[in-house]
């Protein structure tokens, strides 16, 4: 309407007073509502392409759009394991910090291996324990093993020795019965010795591998049982948390609910048409109104440009995909924050805005080498803006009607 308005106070308004004041055309006469396409055909057609050029050069330039929302990412509660529910901590809307816990599950069964991984560390404790005492009389045997030897050999040394002396006087087999008990007090002594090394092994190697995976067992009743603990892991408000204890949850079925973090950056995601991606660019200055802060402009700036279209992403799947599934053209997305910081904190995340970019060409007006007509035309651009920013305003003035009145509220 602005547009109209503006282009035939150009087109049609000199058409009209050239047939009235230059021609002597009387308004009823030979200007009337039956001749007035004829008569102001040329202001008619005239206004009707510089309107159409103009809504195109300000939607261009200077984009708009209705898709700007504030938005927010949610943090889904989910214990790591499936159990019913013992004790809650918090409520639904609290504020919880990060480590803060939420809920606790029946933790009967962790806490029953948990013991019994302890109870096999005691024993294995114990194994070695005894194997000391093992060891000890290892050792005692060994020492017994070799007295006999030696007693033994001695006495086999003076009957052969007395032998030597008085061939005869000795009889060959008890010589022979001497030398087997040698022979039977050295195979005790390596047995002895055999039994020894049996012990050790099992100090310094078998029970210290019981002990490792006894260890390892009692980690991980541990950490099963710490699962059983849900902690926040962010700071932020607790939505939908109805828990009570007896209610089972599950960590594929059935969340425990929904926590929100705080806002680390307040910013809004814009969706721009296609046809706008030469336009936008990191830096434009624009400005927003919002449903939740009526009459209200904010300006802000565009910090990040997405150069990515959603609706052309393709994921793996077992299925062929048609490309006319991506015949819907999608937005170009773009992150606008506020120009002053602070002028977007009380704006619930999740609001939605109306959103305007304003081409500038300050920098392309300063450079010499930039001719008149580029010029002039590059000032009407930058001046066009300000319909759009008329408009906005508007908007932002009838926002709270349309919402409340014509809306049905």
């Amino acid at each position: 309407m602005f547009e109209f308005l503006l282009c035939s106070s150009l087109t049609i308004l000199p058409d009209f007073l050239y047939r009235r004041f230059v021609q002597g055309k009387r308004l009823g006469y030979e200007i009337n509502l039956f001749t007035v396409w004829f008569e102001l055909r040329w202001g008619i057609t005239l206004c009707l392409i510089l309107t159409l050029s103009l809504i195109t050069t300000i939607f261009y330039f200077h984009p708009s759009t209705k898709a700007a929302t504030s938005t927010f990412r949610t943090v889904t509660l989910l214990p790591e394991t499936s159990g019913r529910v013992a004790e809650t901590f918090v409520e639904i809307n609290q504020r919880v910090e990060a480590g803060q816990p939420l809920f606790r599950l029946d933790s009967t069964a962790q806490e029953a291996a948990v013991e019994t991984a302890r109870r096999k560390i005691a024993e294995t404790d114990a194994a070695l324990v005894v194997a000391k005492s093992q060891l000890a009389e290892a050792e005692g045997r060994i020492v017994q093993a070799r007295g006999a030897l030696q007693q033994a050999e001695d006495e086999l040394g003076r009957r052969v020795e007395v032998q030597r002396k008085s061939p005869g006087s000795i009889a060959e087999a008890e010589v022979a019965r001497i030398r087997v008990q040698v022979d039977t007090a050295q195979g005790a002594l390596d047995a002895a010795l055999a039994s020894r090394q049996a012990v050790v092994s099992e100090m310094e190697f078998q029970l210290p591998a019981q002990r490792a995976s006894a260890d390892a067992e009692l980690h991980e009743a541990e950490v099963a049982l710490k699962k059983t603990l849900v902690v926040a892991g962010t700071n932020g408000i607790l939505q939908q948390f109805a828990l009570r204890p007896g209610d089972v949850v599950n960590p594929m079925l059935r969340p425990a609910g929904i926590l929100v973090p705080d806002r680390l950056r307040t910013a809004l995601f814009a969706g721009f048409g296609q046809i706008e991606s030469q336009v936008l660019k990191v830096g434009m200055i624009g400005e927003v109104t919002c449903i939740a802060k009526p009459w209200v402009i904010v300006p802000v700036v565009v910090t990040e440009v997405q150069n990515v279209i959603a609706s052309g992403q393709v994921r793996p799947t077992d299925t062929l995909v048609d490309i006319q599934q991506f015949a819907r053209p999608g937005t170009i997305t773009v992150l606008l924050e506020p120009l002053y910081p602070g002028q977007l904190d009380d704006l619930p995340q999740g609001g939605s805005c109306i959103a305007n970019a304003y081409t500038n060409n300050h920098e392309a007006l300063q450079d010499p080498a930039t001719g008149t007509l580029r010029g002039f035309g590059l000032h009407a651009i930058d001046a066009i803006g300000l319909v759009h920013a008329m408009i906005l305003r508007i908007q932002a003035l009838l926002l709270p009607v349309q919402t409340l009145v014509l809306g049905g509220h």
